[in-house]
């Protein structure tokens, strides 16, 4: 090949990449405006117990039903709903180690196993009981069961359910998990149980880890903290479930269902080794911090691209079905963790 023919092979590469920039860039500004808008609404009185992510769907569903979203930021939202949504799931990995868990025990690390595995079964078993789509079902088993909007958003990447699903499942772990965080700290001065029992408690039960803080730190600071560690130790769980997800979501279609072939998360994979790493290397405070808000935005961005891309008449039209399942979970969730709690501690 001549040096010609190279030139213009390597100008034909930079128009190309050059085209791709300007096709999603409107798209990805316009997820990026909202993740900062939800972050500074975040931190406004009144506005703390709605986490980044819960506002960033919020505020694309407002923006898609109310005034239409930019056909020139189609890509960039699918842009963001994908690739944005994986790297962020990777770096969510930075916020826990393999001592952290340590930290929760034997008997502790297994009552939140057992929690979760039982609460995510009982979900799947509950949904086909109600009628409510496979998809949606599993989102909501994947929410309730792990860590909120961040496992629904995780599923999806791998069961691929429609955004009004998303959308629908993502309200039903915010509803029940701000339930969750006003209710048990009520109901713990009629049950008085002892700091960490009531910590592993919150912490295996309730969905999103801001509700986890808020409802275990009511207690005091030892309740806080072991709250927060089984929590992050559900997380951890995000990557194994989304794995068996994968391989067993194809397996349920039945037979004359299309198979997709060779579906791997990789960004699970990911995960489990940015785990390893943060527990392997010494990793600063500060980079811990710096990765934990990056995390935060990139998530915010990915919930926003559903927003922008959830109709709501769609919603209305899946009814209250799904509405009840995720208050079944919840009330599962809540009694199961609760005798966990109990034998462990």
């Amino acid at each position: 090949m001549s040096a010609i023919e190279i030139a213009a092979r390597a100008a034909g590469h930079a128009r190309h990449r050059s085209g791709w920039i300007a096709h999603t860039a409107p798209g990805v500004l316009l997820t990026a405006l909202i993740a900062s808008s939800s972050i500074a609404l975040h931190r406004l009185p009144g506005f703390g117990g709605l986490s980044p992510l819960i506002l960033s769907i919020l505020l694309g569903m407002a923006l898609h039903n109310l005034v239409g979203t930019p056909i020139r930021a189609k890509a960039g939202v699918a842009f963001s709903l994908r690739r944005v949504l994986r790297a962020a799931i990777v770096l969510l990995g930075l916020q826990l180690t393999v001592s952290q868990i340590a930290g929760v025990g034997l008997a502790g690390l297994l009552a939140t196993i057992l929690t979760l595995a039982a609460t995510f079964l009982f979900t799947l078993w509950a949904g086909r009981r109600l009628g409510v789509e496979r998809q949606l079902t599993a989102l909501i088993a994947a929410g309730t069961s792990i860590c909120g909007a961040s496992a629904v958003v995780a599923a999806n990447a791998v069961i691929d359910g429609g955004d009004e699903d998303v959308a629908y499942a993502v309200a039903t772990v915010t509803v029940f998990g701000s339930l969750s965080m006003v209710l048990f700290p009520l109901l713990n001065t009629t049950i008085h149980l002892a700091p960490d029992a009531y910590g592993l408690w919150a912490g295996a039960s309730i969905h999103e880890i801001a509700q986890v803080v808020a409802a275990a730190f009511q207690d005091g600071e030892a309740a806080g903290h072991f709250g927060t560690i089984v929590k992050l130790t559900r997380v951890l769980m995000l990557a194994p479930v989304v794995l068996l997800l994968a391989f067993f979501w194809d397996r349920g279609r039945g037979k004359g269902a299309s198979r997709r072939k060779g579906v791997m998360p990789w960004f699970a994979l990911g995960f489990l080794l940015m785990v390893g790493a943060n527990s392997l290397l010494p990793v600063s405070t500060d980079l811990r911090g710096q990765a934990a808000n990056v995390t935060t935005f990139l998530l915010a961005m990915a919930l926003a691209a559903m927003g922008l891309e959830t109709d709501i008449r769609k919603l209305k039209a899946k009814g209250l079905r799904p509405l009840a399942l995720g208050a079944s979970a919840w009330i599962f969730i809540t009694g199961f963790g609760l005798a966990m709690a109990m034998l462990a501690m």
